[in-house]
């Protein structure tokens, strides 16, 4: 091919990874669908785990009714993982699995996988996500302490950089900060904060050979997020390039430009959906798309993109397939593969670049004085740090400060023949469930009890001599172990934890627009004798506390005494709490699709417990026929992500305490 005359590089590059991100009911229906899509030209898998198995649970315990197969495929066991990568050949995939807490136990079983086939391990080739401090923050899939879950961290990192050299053990992940509220140069500084806290455990594992970090560094990939303000983005994209290049030099000493390179996949911004006028994110997620693949210097290697109607519910094939015909088209039919980083000399991005690179340094510096990214996340700094920044861009589109076109702004619209139409949604059947359970007693009767009991025994005293636990764990799912048992043998050594909500007592004096509603409240508190008390739960294992955050910080500022204590709550703890606190509401809030099961379970303890005089409201992505059967239930009100102004859902809330009282 002749050199172009219009600057054109002499070939084409070659096309970052197309994926989407799958995976619901069971192993068997996921397989089906990954093999459909890789049919349509997708050219690598992102596996997502439902939450049991995110959070090292088997489908049949208590805190795993109504979750299963929800959010993602349950894998149990390795007979599970067997049923999802049926006729895929593991040796020739480039799998991601978004797994965190659990990461150690989802690659044994897909390792065990490999070697039951004879696929040589040096060969597999994919990511597991396995950044646990960003569970923390943002996504709330942790089960053990920091300082374990770190060392689970670096396990898996050495034992693939030492076994597996074409898996990214790693991939520090930026992409729900993004969506738990972050700016930019947050993103940019807590996702390099946890990367060095990774890197410097590493390190000082001083289980390395000599000479050999650069191949540790050299494996560390990232997963960020792309948002709407384009320029911004693509230039967050290049600091964290130059950043990354800086901080591994520097910092580490890696002298291969090739290990310091800043590796990414993205999936762009899920927070921006709208559930008014959904066929406005088709634009969302394009325009997104062209900031992390326009420059060519800060390009993403994978992509995967959301499906418009994601802020509806669960997409069908169709759906993720028109997001993926996205990127082919942008790939194939136009010529930006022809070219270098058309952004090179531009002063404005240079500018832009250099800004953000300058206030994230300081931001790292900040935390890098707490004690770094372990320590920040243990006082709850960072945490902090997102539900502020998240209460603001709240705030500015409440206020029409921000626009969000179909929302706040041009809001007049016709009928959607997308949404509206029948079946616009997967929804996963209960009955999946069921058969899951009965598949996984069926394993564990056929097993070896003996051998199972062994392969338990040495995991533990692995995690108890702090042994690598990659290699007991993949003695485990060879034997037949299942995720929930292998999750409490490490319960037994660790311990669990509940991570700093990031809320705070005491409201802000800075909030506006609150005054008439401050009135109402006190007025009502008045009626009650004592301050209107608000009990905020998340029943189940979905861990995106964002929205109930926002919630809890708009209470509490309004005037009302606000009980939240976090993710994870069971209803009969969300039912205790209400009874020992005087509740006069109880909200729940559930985005994984198990409302119907939990809310139920919770009204129905409620009136066991004589509290059926209380009122009950719900936050979600709940579909208009759940939301009716809620109501049926008992629930006073139901609201979805459509609900953007919380001072009307703080009023109506008022309104229901009131007229209760009555």
């Amino acid at each position: 091919m002749s050199e172009p005359s219009d600057g054109a590089s002499r070939e084409r590059d070659k096309p970052w990874i197309f994926r989407t991100y799958a995976g619901h009911s069971t192993a068997h229906d996921s397989n089906a669908l990954y093999r459909k899509n890789l049919a349509k030209g997708q050219t690598g898998l992102s596996v997502a785990f439902d939450l049991p198995t995110q959070t090292g649970y088997d489908s049949d315990h208590a805190l795993a009714k109504g979750e299963v197969g929800k959010v993602g495929v349950p894998i149990s066991h390795l007979g599970d993982m067997r049923a999802l990568f049926e006729h895929i050949p593991l040796g020739e995939m480039n799998t991601s699995m978004t797994i965190n807490a659990t990461a150690a136990w989802l690659l044994a079983l897909y390792v065990a996988l490999a070697d039951e086939q004879g696929i040589a391990r040096g060969t597999l080739q994919g990511t597991t996500q396995n950044d646990i401090i960003k569970e923390y923050l943002s996504r709330g899939t942790h089960v053990f302490p920091p300082a374990p879950s770190m060392r689970l961290t670096k396990d898996v990192i050495l034992f693939t950089t030492r076994e597996m050299p074409k898996w990214n053990p790693i991939n520090v992940c930026s992409y729900h900060l993004q969506e738990a509220g972050a700016t930019p140069v947050q993103e940019l500084a807590f996702a390099l904060a946890t990367a060095i806290a990774v890197l410097d455990t590493v390190q000082a594992s001083d289980a390395v050979e000599p000479g050999a970090f650069g191949e540790v560094v050299g494996r560390i990939s990232f997963f960020v997020n792309a948002g709407l303000r384009f320029i911004t983005e693509l230039c967050k994209m290049r600091a964290f390039a130059e950043l990354w290049d800086e901080i591994t030099a520097e910092r580490y000493g890696v002298n291969d430009p090739k290990q310091r390179l800043f590796r990414y996949g993205v999936q762009v911004n899920s927070l921006g959906l709208t559930e008014q006028q959904p066929e406005n994110n088709v634009t969302r997620i394009l325009i997104e798309m062209l900031a992390v693949t326009l420059s060519k210097n800060a390009r993403a290697r994978a992509v995967q993109l959301p499906a418009w109607n994601e802020a509806l519910g669960l997409p069908r094939p169709w759906d993720q397939q028109w997001s993926l015909r996205m990127q082919q088209i942008l790939a194939y039919e136009t010529d930006l593969l022809e070219y270098g980083d058309i952004f090179d000399g531009s002063p404005a991005i240079a500018a832009k670049v250099e800004r953000l690179k300058r206030e994230a340094k300081e931001e790292l510096a900040h935390i890098a004085a707490l004690g770094g990214a372990v320590a920040a996340v243990e006082r709850g700094y960072m945490k902090q740090q997102l539900v502020e920044s998240n209460t603001r861009r709240i705030e500015a589109i409440e206020r029409g400060e921000q626009t969000v076109v179909g929302v706040n702004r041009f809001v007049e619209s016709e009928p959607s023949p997308l949404a509206g139409a029948a079946d616009s949604i997967v929804t996963v059947s209960p009955q999946a469930e069921a058969e899951q359970i009965e598949r996984l007693k069926a394993w564990r009767a056929a097993r070896d009890q003996q051998t199972v009991a062994a392969a338990l025994k040495e995991l533990r005293a692995a995690a108890r001599e702090n042994r690598n636990i990659m290699p007991a764990s993949i003695d485990c799912a060879k034997a037949g172990v299942t995720t929930g048992e292998w999750g409490f043998a490490l319960r037994e050594s660790f311990g669990e934890y509940r991570a700093p909500t990031g809320v705070g007592r005491a409201p802000r004096n800075d909030t506006v627009g609150l005054d008439d509603l401050r009135a109402d409240v006190d007025r009502v508190s008045r009626r009650l004798g004592r301050r209107l008390k608000f009990v905020l739960g998340k029943p189940g294992l979905d861990g995106h506390s964002n929205g109930a955050e926002q919630i809890a910080v708009r209470a509490r500022d309004a005037g009302m005494d606000v009980i939240y204590e976090g993710i994870r709550l069971t209803p009969a703890e969300i039912v205790e709490a209400a009874r020992k606190q005087g509740a006069h509401v109880v909200g729940l809030s559930i985005l994984s699709g198990s409302h119907v099961p939990l809310v139920k379970d919770v009204v129905a303890r409620m009136k066991t417990a004589g509290l059926d005089g209380v009122p009950v409201v719900v936050g979600g992505i709940i579909p208009p026929e759940d939301a009716q059967a809620l109501q049926q239930a008992g629930v006073a009100a139901v609201y979805t992500p459509k609900d953007f102004e919380l001072n009307r859902i703080m009023a109506d809330i008022v309104r229901i305490v009131d007229r209760t009282a009555a």
